[in-house]
């Protein structure tokens, strides 16, 4: 979760809508000294807001409207500080003030309009208050981050494609995308009009100090209030949820691939598969599932190819492996990976990245999922869940994902039950949706009706 500048955030949480506090009603409204406000793990902004306004005020529109106004001399008047959404016509945020460093609640996008008076110290002055800040937010030629954590396969390609939208909705802002450097290769060439960097170059660089505005994207678990995302992701879908965050229609498109080598890799018809998972939560935990598919799909006369990371994958006594009989392309480059999903007949995979990369490049997927619900991931027709047993653990705010925890079971863990969201998804069950693609066929079924 990203940390904030505790200070500020308490300032904008504790006058809201109209009101308005004096200095003296509010202390907490005293200049704070300047703190990195980091996304763990992500990424630094600017110590301070990057636009200089007169009087000496700074502000800007990174992680939301954070707006400094230095300390006014004895007898010199207050600040009047207010922050209004343009959208809504809400007033969020109304003080007086010596000095302060405020930041918006809210620090997905918003359309924030910020004015700053001088008033006389005297609530029951007639001086009328002198404007010296009154700007409204306009992106345009203004240099704007979209930040994607990195380290993450599914969620850059899920997210990815709003970066693009959010580029098409303000034509004229300089949009910078920030992603891992194994993502960048696959995107680039195809989206010219975008900046992108890694996570490295932006910190060497010092880019944070150049941005009017900037995006986090992200999951934010333990976001109740909802200042991070204007809503709970696991109410609308990991991929969505960016849309959400950027102020765009939640409209499903998938990213576009610019490979290096678009060539078949395999003569032979074949279907890729992927196994393995971060966490047993997403993996196909029946015990003869992946062998029974991996047989169908050869007697049907297809070659599989895993293209998992690794060989096998687990913690303690759960541990998953390579299923018997498949092409060994473990390891390979996500490059190559697309390049194998792109001329697949489909793909057999779970709520994992591979999937997520499979329907960027174009492949139909048949997702094998029980602890997310359908709505999480990208629509495909050939979704698997068991709506018998428990499901949907991933999309229950009341349930905190463990990341670090292998064997996550919020409900089941240590008993009988434990993943039996996938357990009793049966070998049968995915069969008959590979039976169910148009393009399907079995040389079995070919050769029978020719005799």
């Amino acid at each position: 979760m990203p940390t904030t500048d505790e200070t500020a955030h308490s300032i904008a949480a504790k006058v809201e809508s109209s009101s308005v506090a004096t200095a003296s009603e509010a202390p907490a409204a005293a200049v704070a000294e300047p703190q990195k406000i980091v996304y763990a793990g992500h990424f630094p902004l600017a110590e301070t807001p990057t636009q200089v306004g007169s009087e000496g005020i700074l502000y800007d529109f990174n992680d939301g409207a954070r707006v400094v106004l230095p300390e006014r001399a004895e007898g010199t008047g207050l600040w009047r500080i207010r922050l209004t959404d343009i959208d809504t016509g809400n007033i969020v945020f109304n003080v007086d003030v010596k000095g302060a460093r405020v930041n918006s609640t809210k620090r997905y996008y918003v359309r924030f309009r910020l004015e700053v008076w001088v008033v006389d110290a005297d609530p029951k002055s007639k001086v009328e208050p002198r404007s010296v800040l009154d700007h409204s937010m306009d992106l345009t030629d203004r240099n704007v981050l979209i930040h994607q954590p990195p380290g993450t396969v599914g969620d850059s390609f899920a997210w990815f494609t709003y970066t693009d939208e959010f580029a098409k909705k303000h034509p004229t802002a300089r949009v910078t995308v920030c992603l891992s450097e194994h993502i960048i290769p696959l995107v680039k060439n195809a989206y010219p009009h975008l900046n992108f960097v890694t996570q490295d170059e932006l910190k060497e660089q010092k880019l944070a100090d150049t941005f009017y505005a900037s995006y986090a994207l992200g999951v934010y678990f333990a976001d109740k209030e909802c200042n991070h995302q204007p809503v709970d992701f696991r109410h609308v879908g990991l991929h969505k949820t960016a849309a959400y965050i950027l102020g765009l229609e939640p409209i499903e498109v998938s990213p576009t691939l610019a490979l290096d080598d678009e060539s078949r890799p395999m003569k032979q018809r074949y279907v890729c598969i992927a196994v393995q998972a971060t966490s047993a939560a997403k993996q196909w935990n029946n015990p003869y599932g992946w062998r029974e598919v991996v047989k169908f799909l050869k007697d049907a006369g297809y070659e599989v190819v895993c293209i998992d990371q690794k060989p096998e994958h687990g913690v303690g006594l759960k541990w998953t492996h390579i299923p018997h009989g498949t092409v060994d392309k473990t390891g390979i480059s996500l490059m190559e990976a697309a390049r194998y999903l792109r001329h697949c007949e489909f793909m057999v995979g779970l709520s994992s990245g591979l999937s997520w990369l499979a329907w960027a490049a174009g492949a139909k997927c048949v997702l094998i999922s029980g602890f997310s619900l359908p709505s999480t991931e990208f629509y495909t027709p050939y979704r698997i869940i068991n709506w018998h047993p428990c499901n949907g653990c991933w999309n229950d705010p009341a349930l905190m994902f463990e990341n670090q925890n292998f064997l996550w079971c919020p409900r089941h863990a240590n008993t009988p039950r434990q993943f039996e969201c996938t357990t009793q998804i049966t070998g049968a069950h995915v069969i008959r949706v590979i039976k169910s693609i148009p393009t399907f066929k079995d040389v079995r079924e070919t050769a029978q009706s020719v005799d």
